[in-house]
């Protein structure tokens, strides 16, 4: 069954129409969590946040667009919306982050280090500027699908990555240095 048939069968009252779904879908969406929130627990609590609002809210998809669009924007904005309300009430983690050990014995380390850098300097960037930059360049959707996902004109979109691609580059510039990527 096709996803849209899937979300039909959902509302229909068929009991596992949805859990196939998310199946599917759980990796992409869980993965949008991490890029989009500061924090692997906001990431958790965002993604059951809209995966619940999905649940309730299916009789509205109106399949203009792709299910996992539709997903991944409610996915987003439930990131987006915790960003928020985390800006009013200030949330403090109470388990540390742990970074994975190689799973080999590759020295892999430079590999995890540059990518922590990177990481740092992409959630310097404001809620805005990451999703749109997430979207366009890590997930690969075209602007004009990034813009209906989030609800903005294909040119904010575009502005809006230009501004996250300027920044990067000034946080990032320094490892153009060789002796940085050894």
């Amino acid at each position: 069954m096709s996803d849209v048939d899937l979300l039909r069968a959902h509302v229909g009252g068929q009991r596992h129409a949805f859990a196939e779904i998310l199946r599917r879908h759980n990796d992409h969406l869980w993965q949008t969590a991490l890029r989009t929130s500061y924090t692997r627990e906001d990431a958790a609590d965002s993604l059951q946040d809209a995966l619940l609002s999905a649940h309730r809210t299916a009789g509205s998809f109106r399949a203009e667009a792709e299910v996992r669009s539709w997903l991944h924007a409610i996915v987003v904005n439930a990131c987006l919306d915790r960003i928020r309300r985390n800006k009013t009430r200030r949330a403090v983690s109470l388990s540390p982050e742990t970074i994975p050990e190689p799973a080999d014995e590759r020295d892999e380390f430079a590999e995890l280090e540059i990518s922590l850098v990177v990481d740092r300097a992409l959630f310097a960037l404001p809620p805005d500027q990451r999703t749109a930059l997430v979207a366009i360049d890590l997930e690969g959707y075209s602007v004009a699908d990034a813009a209906v996902m989030l609800g903005v004109p294909e040119g904010t979109i575009k502005s809006r990555c230009a501004r996250a691609r300027q920044r990067l580059q000034e946080h990032l510039e320094f490892l153009r240095d060789p002796g940085n990527r050894k």
